[in-house]
């Protein structure tokens, strides 16, 4: 069970002119800029629900997803994050044991060694026994198709390939969580319809809960039935597609009525 209610982060952010005189001038003077990231966020998600994050970027999603792994703590008195009964910067290693996490845009495989290799070390790294984690690993590259992959090293492999096997190397550890943070950023069509079939395969096999956040409303629709709407730090909706739906023109695909939903809360 996931449940966060009422958290708040604000980050300080340095701003300066360009040019060298006003870099100078920074080293005696700065100017900071406030940006309220969250504002009073709150949602519970269930055990094995498959929830749907969007926002434009900036929202907020992200902060949210690094918060609820424990990578970033929200502001004193800013609310309260509980993921099955912990707090997860307060209980990180109990914590980071459930949970697997996949960036789009970061990497956890080590760029110079074969995949293989990253596998071992992310296994000693969770203390996973050599039973679970052969077992896990023989199912999980049968599952994505990465047999005659996982002895290249990770600067040789596509896109496509690259983000299969972080999949796979978030998973080894039979987490009960999954945070998905733009999984499918760049893939191409195939492999899009890979990773889509494999989460909804993880899902209903194993109960694993599912957090997406993705700007491929295509992704949404095939993979969820209850969308969470963040824009300028506040949740704007909570509900489902056919919800979603009754806001929207009739006739409208999904883009268009996330799209609609943007322009009707200014965001």
């Amino acid at each position: 069970m996931i449940t966060l209610k009422n958290i708040n982060k604000t980050f300080r952010i340095a701003k300066r002119k360009a040019g060298f005189g006003s870099a100078v001038k920074a080293l005696f003077s700065r100017e900071y800029e406030y940006v309220h990231a969250l504002r009073d966020v709150s949602f519970t998600v269930s055990d094995g629900e498959m929830v749907g994050y969007i926002g434009p970027n900036g929202a907020g999603k992200s902060t949210t997803i690094k918060i609820m792994c424990g990578v970033l703590t929200p502001e004193i008195d800013g609310g309260t994050c509980e993921i099955n009964g912990r707090i997860p910067w307060k209980n990180r290693v109990a914590h980071v044991r459930e949970i697997g996490v996949v960036f789009g845009q970061r990497s956890q495989l080590w760029w110079d060694v074969p995949v293989i290799d990253s596998f071992e070390l992310i296994r000693d790294i969770y203390k996973t026994d050599a039973a679970t984690y052969k077992r896990n690993l023989n199912e999980l590259v049968e599952l994505l198709e990465l047999s005659e992959i996982i002895k290249t090293p990770a600067r040789s492999l596509s896109l496509g390939q690259r983000m299969r096997c972080e999949i796979v190397a978030s998973l080894l550890h039979s987490p009960k969580i999954l945070f998905l943070d733009e999984p499918t950023i760049g893939l191409d069509a195939v492999s899009k319809l890979a990773v889509r079939q494999f989460i909804k395969k993880l899902n209903a096999e194993h109960k694993t809960t599912v957090l997406l956040t993705t700007h491929d409303m295509q992704d949404i629709e095939a993979l969820t039935q209850r969308i969470i709407l963040i824009g300028k730090g506040q949740i704007l909706m909570d509900g489902s597609l056919a919800e979603l739906k009754k806001k929207s023109p009739t006739g409208a695909n999904a883009e268009e009525m996330v799209a609609a939903l943007y322009k009707e809360y200014e965001i």
